[in-house]
């Protein structure tokens, strides 16, 4: 069907930061939602917390079940922290940093305003209207007061909004999928070879300097100048290019070839450990010769594992393990921003299990690794699907 939806002001078919109303019984349980809680990802509340309604009445943003919260701070609304409140109480209670949005019944359904507030058009505008500076910059009250919004009747709500519903739970399946294969590469980790750092299994250990031909920070200081940065030059490969075990090159961040051929010594190859040193410790991916010439940046370092005694696959595996993490986090210098030195991560003691099984174990990655591209590519496209549906059920052209 196509339809020219009419349009109103939010705060006429919605409330926008509604109080509690009344005052419960200091015992009663509530519903309390941390921002951590707010998954961008599957735009739901992951998990809640039961806390007595004296414990939060002062401090918090009061909400109730059906409600959407839309997370108004940086990053939080430019990474789409919006989802609807579905509760296990009819009370929440949850970060200052949300707004809170309240269907008018006989209007408005949540679930519709949910949508709609998740449109890529309305999130860059609600960027662009943010306010403050640095890390402290919010969405204002105002920008979503004034939001002009399609208004279909209601049936035609619920129908939009179970369309979009379902393409959502499609997406969310293959999220799972994904996420169970990583839980399986995990455990063939852990059956395989034991916890890296307890050394369960009693391997010979060895400082992981043995075990790599070389460990390289990215170049720093007079090395690089202004003029030696490019855009859609060479990517230098800092942590924000290191996302969940694989590389992400930003195309703002590049090199002249020039420049890159004058610093060889940082040149990244296929096959080595590529491993943020700031920040969050046990940030890694394996680099293939697919990513074409990289430089490693100054924000990172690389590990070339010694071939003769480590695989990449096997030492990536160590380095991204839960224990490991934590010794990183233990060993990492600096109070407000961890960071790793060469000495650090050169001196790391590592088990070294005999280099058949580990070839054995990156043979059985391999193949998860290939299940997951499949599912990667079909997860690609419902993000597509899923957009154009957007755009075309609140142009009225679904």
């Amino acid at each position: 069907m196509s339809a020219k939806f009419l349009t109103a002001k939010l705060t006429d078919i919605a409330e926008l930061n509604p109080t509690l109303g009344k005052k419960l019984p200091a015992e009663e349980l509530v519903s309390f939602v941390p921002m951590a809680s707010l998954s961008a990802e599957s735009a739901s509340v992951k998990t809640t917390q039961d806390r007595p309604y004296a414990e939060v009445a002062k401090g918090f943003t009061p909400f109730l079940d059906g409600d959407v919260l839309v997370a108004k701070i940086t990053p939080c609304f430019e990474n789409g922290k919006i989802a609807q409140a579905r509760l296990p109480r009819s009370h929440g209670f949850g970060s200052t940093e949300f707004h809170v949005v309240r269907a008018r019944s006989g209007i408005t359904e949540s679930r519709y305003l949910h949508h709609y507030l998740r449109l890529e058009e309305v999130r860059a505008n609600g960027q662009r209207r943010m306010t403050g500076s640095g890390g402290q910059r919010r969405v204002p009250a105002s920008f979503l007061a004034d939001l002009a919004v399609p208004l279909p009747p209601l049936e035609e709500q619920r129908r939009i909004a179970a369309i979009l519903d379902q393409a959502e739970t499609l997406r969310t399946q293959r999220r799972t999928a994904l996420a169970l294969l990583d839980s399986l590469a995990q455990s063939l980790f852990l059956d395989m070879f034991g916890d890296p750092v307890s050394n369960q299994k009693g391997w010979p250990t060895s400082p992981l300097a043995n075990a790599s031909d070389e460990i390289q920070i990215g170049p720093f200081g007079s090395l690089l100048h202004q003029e030696d940065y490019v855009p859609d030059g060479i990517p230098l490969i800092n942590p924000m290019h290191i996302k969940d075990g694989k590389i992400v090159p930003g195309l703002d961040q590049g090199i002249t070839q020039q420049k890159f051929d004058e610093l060889p010594i940082y040149q990244l190859k296929a096959g080595d450990l590529v491993m943020g040193r700031r920040g969050e410790m046990g940030r890694c991916a394996i680099v293939t010769a697919e990513h074409g010439p990289l430089m490693c940046g100054t924000g990172s370092l690389y590990i070339r594992p010694n071939a003769t005694t480590a695989t990449a696959t096997y030492l990536f595996h160590v380095l991204t393990s839960v224990s490991m993490k934590a010794k990183l986090e233990e060993f990492s210098l600096g109070a407000t921003m961890p960071n790793l030195n060469k000495g650090i991560v050169a001196g790391l003691r590592v088990s070294l299990p005999p280099l058949p099984l580990q070839q054995t174990f990156a043979t059985r990655i391999a193949s998860i690794e290939a299940l997951k591209a499949t599912h990667r590519r079909a997860l690609a496209a419902l993000d597509a699907l899923f957009a154009s549906l957007q755009q075309r059920a609140f142009a009225g052209q679904l």
